[in-house]
């Protein structure tokens, strides 16, 4: 396959460096910038596309990122250190690999409503890398996906990816305008005879999050950072659950509570799972 080279900052650069910082054209051209082995080796192994590799021209590469670009059919584009630096936004040097990986389509059938279903909706979130935390506690306690809605922050940020280390690859990451495209998934899934429970997290809630029934199938909502709940989500609920506390704190970080609320409803689901 040819090489492209890319050794002065030229048109096809300037593209690529939109892909960091300008949401509007990461959107338009459906592509964002993957760095790291984990992450790059996730997005293969779970089939995403990858449209071009990115490495440095001038140096031996790794037996991994070798096989990398031995194996999969995109575009190889080597580049200069200093060039490749930049589009890393590393203190200490360029990333090894950069992928140019595609954005699949937003579409709340990626996330399978099953007996067991465990999703949550972001509402608005302001933090990129609030976003990739949670896709990381998504992953590690068996969550089927992440809606993000409303006017929010992209999760396909370099920073919410990074966050995310490697995860964003396995569990399905959907944007939706506003909570009534989700709620007309939901119902359409509830019709079709899964009954899955609204489930908001407020520090008023009317359950204590280890006394509630995790275990059905939930569809958690965590609120934006600042805000929390919208009064249109704070009214489509099922239920309100709260995550106790003691000390000073009036609240935790939004990650943190979507992690709290995640493995509880782990635990209680291997819990049933042991004693079925």
């Amino acid at each position: 396959m040819a090489v492209q080279r890319i050794t002065t900052r030229n048109a096809r650069f300037q593209q690529l460096q939109t892909l960091l910082g300008n949401r509007t054209k990461r959107g338009r051209a459906k592509e964002f910038l993957v760095q790291g082995v984990r992450p790059i080796t996730m997005a293969v192994e779970h089939g995403w596309t990858v449209r071009s590799l990115l490495y440095n021209g001038d140096k031996p590469l790794s037996r991994w990122a070798e096989d990398l670009l031995r194996g999969n059919g995109a575009e190889r584009v080597a580049m200069a250190p200093q060039l490749l630096a930049e589009l890393s936004e590393k203190e200490d040097g360029a990333a090894e690999v950069l992928a140019v990986v595609e954005m699949p389509p937003d579409t709340l059938s990626r996330m399978e409503v099953h007996g067991d279903f465990l999703g949550l909706v972001f509402d608005r979130p302001t933090q990129p890398g609030n976003i990739g935390s949670i896709v990381r506690s998504a992953d590690a306690f068996g969550a089927d996906g992440l809606i993000v809605t409303g006017h929010a922050a992209d999760p396909y940020d370099p920073k919410s990816v990074r966050a995310s280390t490697g995860s964003f690859f396995s569990v399905p990451v959907v944007r939706s305008q506003s909570h009534h495209e989700v709620m007309e998934w939901l119902e359409a899934e509830r019709a079709q005879g899964r009954p899955v429970a609204v489930v908001g997290t407020d520090e008023h809630g009317d359950a204590d999050v280890s006394e509630f029934d995790l275990t059905q199938p939930v569809l958690l909502l965590i609120g934006n950072e600042t805000a929390g709940l919208s009064a249109a989500w704070r009214e489509l609920c099922d239920h309100v659950i709260s995550i106790p506390m003691t000390g000073s704190a009036s609240s935790l970080n939004a990650s943190n509570a979507a992690t709290v609320v995640l493995y509880e409803a782990h635990r209680q689901r291997l819990r049933k799972r042991r004693t079925a």
